[in-house]
């Protein structure tokens, strides 16, 4: 009796088995997300980049009413410098509300990503249009900065590379274009590309 009774004791103690491949399921979730937070560059703008595809829209339209192709390459010259301060000047808000530091190491990882293709864009544009070939510029700064966006946003949250890659296509397509759709492709993707994936960051990554 006595050993029947330590059974029934021992049955009411002994614990629910844990199943250790959820449990290790869990902590390889969490992980995970620790790691993939501490390494992302979050401030990227979205409020930011739909007020530079708005004032790009602008200086396609303006660039069309111009007679020269050079005028109408310096009045993308005026808009990308204007865009760089907006982006500038709204990365820095956007960090600063996040408490994200813009010399933090994703911060880094993220300018020495982008960094490079914009300055052989920013040669090459230069370089070509000393020699007059103006036709060219159009696809070649949708590439480079696609490529600029896909290299940097490796280290940021997962849309920023996916509108880099959609910069390059467009900048594909308009090398088989006719000259004439320069501005017209030059405002669907710094102006509407911009727009569309600077609502989608601002709704999904605030701000």
């Amino acid at each position: 009796m006595a050993k029947l009774n330590a059974a029934k004791a021992d049955e009411r103690t002994v614990p629910e088995a844990i199943n250790i491949g959820d449990r290790a399921i869990d902590n390889l979730a969490f992980i995970r997300d620790t790691m993939e937070r501490s390494t992302s560059f979050t401030a990227v703008p979205g409020y930011g980049g739909i007020l530079m595809g708005a004032t790009a829209i602008v200086a396609a339209y303006i660039a069309t009413a111009q007679t020269a192709l050079r005028e109408s390459l310096i009045t993308w010259l005026v808009e990308a410098a204007l865009a760089f301060a907006i982006g500038l000047l709204a990365m820095w808000q956007k960090s600063k509300i996040a408490g994200q530091s813009l010399v933090s190491a994703p911060a880094r990882k993220f300018a020495l990503g982008f960094a490079p293709p914009l300055i052989v864009g920013i040669v090459v544009t230069l370089g070509l249009a000393r020699y007059g070939y103006f036709y060219v510029l159009p696809p070649i700064c949708m590439l480079t900065y696609g490529a600029a966006i896909v290299c940097g946003g490796a280290f940021s949250v997962r849309v920023v590379p996916v509108m880099g890659w959609c910069f390059m296509a467009l900048g594909a397509i308009a090398f088989l274009l006719p000259v004439s759709y320069g501005n017209l492709m030059m405002a669907a993707s710094f102006g509407l590309l911009h727009i569309v994936f600077g609502a989608v960051i601002a709704r999904k990554y605030g701000g």
